[in-house]
């Protein structure tokens, strides 16, 4: 694959010692220890450095080129895997945040990928605009957005890359270069899920929404009730979720419909600070001594929340929820026809654990969303509709907690109903089953193989779920304090 020679950089002329005096400003103290967001890895890059404009990245690029250094762009490591780290050189993006342009008529936005969502929001708002959909949360940057396919709800709605016009890229060999689907388009369609892999992400154009208000129902019920008819559920309204507590046997639905009503914000002082935080909190860390505690407090978090409720809000205060604790997670995404199966047998196999006073316990509730069907490489919705079923297992007060045993039991179900793992959240797949499960997983390799030959931004993550290294340095506890 080749693209035009006048988009190449010139810093390739610069003498290494002026190289080295022109980074040092950019650079942060001797050993700089970079940590994600749930504090679950950790990694010491060999230099990170902060450039402030493109030339600087460029310049950073061609150091690397020059002393064959791995180079991983990071926004604000929200990944709950080790996605972000790496032992090269990490160069992270916060300060490339400009919002380039926003066209309320034709409906787009031109960011820079550093742009955090949460600052994107309050600027499409100025102008009446806002995301078409949303995640749980808006802290991570749009370039993390873009390059792990993040999916928010709605059974006919896809994951959040496909809203994407075009991106602009700074390739391994120091090109830039746009692309969409009418220009490089295997390039596009192999970045809007690239995992980092495909260049670092300049720029994002990307369709927005005029302003608007959802109405929320929230109502809990059992199991049955809902999993019996869930493809109707799925579709009852335009954006549905559900939260499952295994341990009380119910599942809380939010329907979600746009409207025109005036505000009515679900406002709980109780729930959210009180007893959602503190008390929930404190009954997790006695988990930890006590671990049959851990049914407990799942049933009195599902019996907090039981009363239905309604809501109107600006639609990015629904979408968005309060994440209160520092966690391990793990999510799949299992074909929509296959999805009442998977969670019948995953309902049997907690009911197993709860029977056996020596079983597994799973702190609280498991999301449940939708999505349709995409076009994107390898998006875990490419060619399926889908549904995204994720567990978490919570950090109180910041304690590690039991969670391999649980997550690997979880995960041995979910790909036994042809589930494809969450790209931003730890899974064991390597290249052989993920070959099968993603029809163009061999065509995103070679189009790696192609743009970066010399596995610039192949960081241990890439190198090993999408290239299969296998040696301890690629191991998938690597960048764990105690491998």
């Amino acid at each position: 694959m080749s693209f035009p020679p006048s988009s190449s950089s010139s810093s390739s002329i610069i003498p290494l010692d002026q190289l080295y005096h022109l980074l040092k400003p950019l650079t942060t103290l001797p050993d700089p220890v970079f940590r994600n967001w749930g504090r679950t890895f950790t990694c010491t890059p060999s230099s990170l450095f902060r450039p402030e404009n493109e030339e600087q990245l460029e310049l950073i690029l061609q150091l690397a080129r020059r002393e064959n250094q791995v180079v991983r762009a990071v926004g604000v490591g929200h990944s709950p895997s080790d996605l972000a780290c790496t032992s090269g050189y990490m160069v992270q993006m916060h300060l490339l945040d400009q919002i380039i342009e926003i066209n309320p008529e034709k409906r787009y936005v031109h960011a820079q990928g550093g742009v955090t969502l949460k600052h994107l929001h309050t600027a499409l708002e100025s102008r009446g605009l806002a995301m078409i959909n949303l995640g749980s949360i808006s802290e991570q940057t749009l370039a993390g957005m873009l390059t792990t396919a993040t999916h928010g709800t709605g059974a006919d709605h896809k994951v959040l890359s496909t809203h994407v016009q075009a991106v602009r890229l700074l390739l391994a060999d120091g090109t830039k270069v746009t692309c969409s689907r009418d220009s490089h388009p295997d390039l596009f369609f192999a970045t809007l899920c690239g995992l980092g892999s495909t260049g670092i992400i300049l720029d994002i154009r990307m369709d927005v929404s005029p302003a608007f208000r959802l109405r929320e129902v929230q109502e809990t019920y059992k199991f049955n009730d809902v999993i019996g008819r869930l493809d109707a559920v799925a579709h009852s309204a335009e954006f549905v979720r559900l939260w499952w507590w295994p341990q009380a046997g119910d599942v809380r639905v939010s329907s979600m419909d746009k409207t025109q009503e005036p505000k009515r914000p679900l406002e709980s002082w109780l729930w959210h600070s009180l007893i959602g935080y503190h008390v929930i909190q404190f009954l997790l860390f006695l988990g930890l001594f006590i671990p049959p505690l851990n049914i407990w407090t799942g049933r009195f978090s599902s019996w907090l929340v039981k009363d239905k409720t309604l809501s109107v809000d600006d639609s990015l205060k629904v979408f968005n929820i309060d994440v209160k604790y520092r966690q391990y997670t793990v999510e799949w995404a299992v074909p929509s026809v296959r999805a009442q199966a998977c969670l019948r047998e995953l309902r049997d196999w907690f009911d197993s654990e709860f029977a056996d006073p020596h079983g597994l316990r799973p702190h609280c509730c498991l999301e449940i969303r939708f999505s349709d069907a995409d076009d994107i490489w390898l998006s875990p919705s490419y060619g399926q509709k889908t549904c995204w079923i994720g567990i978490v297992q919570y950090k109180p007060y910041g304690f590690n907690v039991p969670y391999r045993a649980l997550f690997e039991r979880f995960e041995r179900i979910l790909t036994s109903h042809h589930g494809r793992p969450h790209w931003a959240k730890p899974h064991g797949l390597r290249p052989d089953a993920l070959s099968v499960l993603y029809p163009r997983f061999e065509s995103f390799r070679k189009l790696l193989n192609d743009v970066d030959p010399d596995g610039r931004f192949r960081n241990e993550y890439v190198s090993r779920h999408i290239f299969g290294a296998s040696d301890a340095r690629f191991g998938e506890r690597v960048f764990k304090a105690h491998p």
